[in-house]
């Protein structure tokens, strides 16, 4: 006789379902966070919740370099000590972090917040290119370093970009490709992030 399926008690099934949405979190996965999080002290449950909803509430978009920040603007962009003659251009966020490691890059970023993908619906407008324009318009970047991920559509993202701000007469390069094709920067070693960043090339 089959007794049916009796799902779990309905705040824990939300939880799960949540838990599933994030990337690399399949069902299985989700199941156990969710579980494990049951078996948590309260107050560390309680911790983890805060710090989901103060990310929520107080992190922003810095309004010059568009990566996310907690005072606008973003600490990089306030330092004197970067090179303000240079532009790296990033996919996101993660590839800041990724690129400051390496100890090699002493200028500014702009964070793109992904890639052109017309496979998923993605344009050229959905990226934070119209700041980037704004922020060329001053006439002090004399570099623009184009840093986007290896893959079909981060090369397709360097092109367009490149053809965009080729008039400028900006000198534009691009890392060198000791970086494994198809990989993104945020998973490079230093070193080899640090070569690709020493040994790039003008496109």
């Amino acid at each position: 006789m089959n007794r049916g399926f009796f799902p779990p008690a309905e705040p824990v099934s939300r939880l799960i379902d949540e838990f599933n949405k994030l990337p690399g979190i399949g069902p299985k996965s989700a199941a156990r966070l969710a579980y494990h999080l049951l078996r948590m002290p309260e107050a560390e449950a309680r911790s983890l919740a805060e710090a989901i909803i103060a990310v929520k509430d107080k992190i922003v978009l810095c309004s010059l370099c568009q990566n996310i920040t907690d005072s606008d603007p973003y600490a990089i962009c306030r330092s004197k000590q970067r090179d303000q003659n240079k532009i790296c251009i990033v996919e996101e966020p993660l590839d800041i972090l990724a690129l400051e490691r390496t100890g090699q890059y002493q200028g500014l970023y702009h964070v793109l917040h992904g890639v052109i993908s017309p496979m998923e619906g993605i344009g050229p407008d959905d990226l934070k290119i119209r700041e980037l324009l704004g922020r060329l318009k001053s006439g002090k970047v004399e570099e623009v370093i184009l840093a986007t991920n290896p893959n079909l559509e981060g090369e397709a993202t360097a092109m367009y970009l490149q053809r965009l701000l080729s008039p400028s007469g900006i000198r534009m390069t691009s890392l060198a490709r000791g970086l494994p094709v198809g990989g993104d920067l945020e998973y490079a070693d230093e070193v080899t992030l640090g070569r690709a960043l020493e040994g790039r090339r003008e496109v």
